[in-house]
């Protein structure tokens, strides 16, 4: 019988889902052991990071964990695949608009937390300067000394890819513990590992997952791979009078405008989903195009609230309203 639970992870919450009730308990251990791995190895926001110690260490290179360098490689695959629209190198321009603490500390992403920023004003025109600096180019790994090194006045921001790698080592540490089929949601981000239940998972997409299954969305199934959701619907704050969202356009260091709040992909990998659904906020308009050459199924949200289905992505159930194509969800 499928069981479930849940904990605060990350800054958000992991959802941890056994196909045997009887294992969740091992389920649980393996997942939080790997979460609380990646959080001591990948965090921006803990001083005593790994991550935290190589943005610190002005361009020199630095010997890492396994972990961290799987999760900085992971970042730079995801800039080369998406010609640098998922960039890594923008902690400095999140820092400049006030995404400077976990949410789960007290920047909640439903507006309730405090005016942002620097000097809580509007980013300083230095700040922005500075994260421009360099790019995703300028990261240098040697996976045989086991080093990487940054360019000068880089700073790396894992959080999206690295929350979606986590997933993926949860579900498949979780699925070795236990012998059983395993979903690991870390704040949406979907991975699943060993034998599926007798249906496959059914999955609520929505535009928050913090929305809960009453949230206007549609009913999936999924009986492998990944699934991830990336949107401008969540990790909100006031930031200069006006509120800003966490997926910055790299072209232009600022929260991306392309007309979609919300797309959820399905892939291989929990990580390779996260890398189109990020890719596509960023790209616009030419997200669907995109995501068709590919064939990953997809659905994406408008920011005026239509839905638009794609490469074999369902669309039964859906509660929004859908597009008649592509060109006119997009705004």
């Amino acid at each position: 019988m499928i069981e479930s639970a849940s904990f605060p992870a990350l800054g958000s919450t992991a959802v941890v889902v056994t196909s045997d009730g009887d294992r969740l308990a091992r389920a649980l251990d393996a997942v939080h052991e790997t979460v609380d791995a990646f959080d001591r190895a990948c965090s921006r926001f803990r001083e005593d990071s790994e991550l935290s110690a190589l943005n610190r260490a002005g361009g020199r290179e630095l010997r890492v964990s396994a972990l961290l360098l799987e999760a900085v490689a992971g970042g730079v695959r995801a800039a080369e695949l998406t010609d640098g629209d998922v960039d890594p190198t923008l902690g400095e321009a999140l820092i400049a608009l006030g995404y400077d603490i976990d949410f789960e500390l007290g920047l909640d992403g439903r507006g309730a937390g405090a005016e942002r920023g620097a000097s809580g004003a509007a980013p300083s025109k230095r700040a922005l300067a500075f994260a421009s600096i360099a790019g995703w180019q300028t990261i240098r790994i040697d996976s045989e000394a086991q080093t990487v090194g940054l360019g000068r006045g880089v700073s790396l921001d894992l959080g999206a890819t690295a929350k979606a790698l986590a997933a993926d080592h949860a579900a498949a540490a979780a699925a070795a513990a236990t012998g059983v089929g395993v979903l690991v949601s870390l704040g949406g981000d979907i991975a699943t590992a060993g034998p599926a239940p007798e249906g496959a998972w059914r999955v609520r997409v929505t535009c928050d997952h913090r929305g809960g299954v009453e949230a206007p969305g549609q009913w999936i199934t999924i009986d492998s791979g990944g699934l991830a959701t990336s949107s401008t619907a969540v990790r909100r704050w006031r930031s200069g009078g006006g509120t800003v969202h966490h997926l910055l356009d790299p072209a232009t260091r600022l929260p991306a405008d392309g007309g979609w709040q919300t797309v959820s992909v399905a892939a291989a990998t929990c990580l390779d989903a996260n890398i189109a659904s990020t890719a596509a906020v960023i790209r616009g308009e030419r997200a669907p195009a995109w995501l068709e050459s590919l064939r990953l199924p997809s659905r994406l949200v408008s920011d005026a609230g239509r839905v638009c289905h794609l490469a074999g992505w369902p669309t039964a159930g859906d509660d929004l309203t859908p597009a008649a194509a592509a060109a006119e969800a997009t705004v």
